[in-house]
């Protein structure tokens, strides 16, 4: 349902940015870093949206995969850690007392 949202929200943007283009059909001066030029506004918001889209996203997945780097070698370090193994073996058996004495008592009470 997340995703989903997302999707809609972003079609609703992109909509919004493309009828906001269509409008402005003027030629513009655009100056850039290397010297001037003229084009028409509706390419100049175009081609801003579409880099800025992009700047996010690689910004995005650069953190997306410095999280899952560090998800796969924590998850290697947990596994490997012989303290993780014998905590699990531990609360297991702990468990099963526990319920054996539960057991036990139950059955000394009726």
């Amino acid at each position: 349902m997340k995703g989903q949202s997302y999707l809609i929200l972003a079609f609703i943007f992109a909509l919004v940015i493309a009828v906001f283009a269509v409008i402005n059909v003027d030629p513009v001066q655009v100056n850039y870093l290397f010297g001037t030029g003229e084009a028409p506004l509706i390419l100049v918001i175009l081609i801003s949206v579409l880099l800025g889209g992009l700047a996010t996203a690689s910004v995005g997945a650069l953190r997306y995969y410095k999280l899952k780097r560090e998800n796969s070698r924590l998850k290697s370090a947990a596994a490997a850690s012989p303290e993780h193994d014998t905590d699990k073996d531990r609360n297991v058996s702990d468990e099963k007392e526990a319920a054996s004495e539960e057991e036990s008592s139950s059955s000394k009470v009726t």
